[in-house]
């Protein structure tokens, strides 16, 4: 699915005027200006150019004496144009060439040294493995047959950066921003692109975003289907469950106005557990590069979460979809979903959703490997946004080159 990233100063004039054709249809509504235009042009040019960093100076010294140093560092740190815009202009571009599927919902760190770098600080990274230093970017991607395309990022700024107006001053943080944790940050993504003129997908997520019940709950008000990865420990009410009006104590008593569940609520891993592998059934989620189909062995059930059910609760508690995968040999499930895809969903649907999250490492892994985007060495809040927005654009026109047919490939 990925391409490598290969335009230089020698490319054929063809791809250099498809490059120039793109940049003006997806930067001209948050650049009103010729100079940010040019600007914006250049840098993705300097994106796709060979080189091991994508940071500034060398960006700019790939291009020769068609960039200026100063004017770019403005253009990309201060300059009043709107990333949204453009990451908007390149998913409206892409999503019709790509058969979007779903849409995931990840984050990723960008190792840095130093404190001044906006949201950074010693914390946990899933792409790294490990606490680094780093900052955490929460995106969202548009996951389809023929590509990926990237639908919005968001710096998550810790808590103390948020009370610290003096690094919040020199990181040129603005005043309305506050602290949001990763999943509200994610909801805020998925609400800002179900606004694209995009085909909308179930959304996907790991365990970060699934454990998350307000989240959920949030994506089911916003009429968002989603299949998101639950912990083992997640508790839910098992399928039997009845939700009832208690009786009155006394006959002249008050009547009871919340529904109580008719048991207690219990982890995922344990309902699983004691239903035992008769109720795994083998389906067909994928096929292999060579068109052989791909098969798990997964248990399907229908279940109710609700948080605080001690106080009961004014209506039913909707149902949701728990699915897990139960490999063959395995004593235990490998991995466990939520999602509230329709009651009737095909099995197969439903699995093959699950297991479609994994595109998110190749998306992640051209656009770092081969994009930089974790190479931005400045201390601009904005300027981060700025990247990463230019970062999916050019990740959108490698995007293109590979699906035209008639397109020279890059080498």
């Amino acid at each position: 699915m990925a391409v490598r990233a290969a335009v230089d100063l020698d490319a054929p004039p063809a791809v250099k005027q498809r490059l120039e054709a793109f940049a003006d249809e997806v930067l001209v509504a948050a650049m009103n200006r010729p100079v940010q235009r040019r600007n914006g042009t250049l840098y993705l040019r300097g994106l796709l150019e060979q080189g091991a960093r994508k940071s500034l100076e060398p960006l700019v010294a790939r291009l020769g004496g068609a960039a200026d140093y100063q004017s770019m560092q403005q253009f990309l740190a201060d300059s009043p144009w709107d990333p949204e815009l453009v990451v908007r202009a390149v998913a409206e571009h892409l999503a019709p060439r790509i058969g979007v599927e779903a849409w995931v919902l990840d984050d990723t760190g960008f190792p840095k040294d130093g404190k001044r770098s906006p949201g950074v600080k010693r914390q946990y990274s899933g792409s790294l493995g490990k606490i680094g230093n780093c900052q955490i970017g929460v995106s969202l991607h548009a996951v389809g047959r023929r590509g990926t395309v990237p639908l919005g990022w968001a710096l998550y700024l810790p808590e103390e950066w948020c009370a610290d107006k003096e690094r919040r001053a020199r990181a040129k943080i603005p005043e309305e921003v506050v602290f949001r944790t990763k999943p509200e940050l994610g909801v805020e993504l998925i609400e800002r692109a179900a606004r694209f003129a995009i085909p909308r997908a179930p959304v996907l997520g790991d365990q970060a975003y699934g454990d998350d019940g307000k989240l959920r709950a949030r994506l089911d008000a916003a009429g968002c289907e989603y299949v998101l990865s639950v912990g083992p420990a997640a508790a839910v009410f098992a399928p039997e469950t009845v939700f009832a009006l208690p009786a009155r104590k006394r006959p002249s008593g008050r009547r009871r106005s919340r529904l109580r569940p008719d048991r207690t609520p219990e982890s995922i891993g344990a309902l699983i557990g004691r239903l035992g592998p008769e109720r795994r059934q083998r389906v067909r989620f994928r096929d292999d590069p060579d068109g052989e189909p791909v098969t798990s062995c997964f248990v399907f059930l229908r279940v109710r979460a609700l948080k605080r059910w001690q106080s009961g609760a004014t209506h039913e508690p909707r149902e949701e979809w728990l699915l897990a995968e139960w490999p063959e040999g395995h004593k235990e499930p490998s991995d466990y979903w939520l999602s509230n895809l329709p009651a009737d969903i095909e099995p197969e649907h439903l699995a093959r959703l699950a297991r479609l999250r994994w595109k998110i490492e190749l998306d992640y892994r051209q656009l770092k490997g081969e994009l930089g985007l974790d190479h931005y060495e400045g201390r601009s809040w904005l300027g981060w946004y700025h990247h990463t927005a230019l970062v999916s654009a050019a990740h959108g026109f490698l995007t293109l080159e590979r699906l035209d047919p008639k397109a020279r490939r890059l080498a």
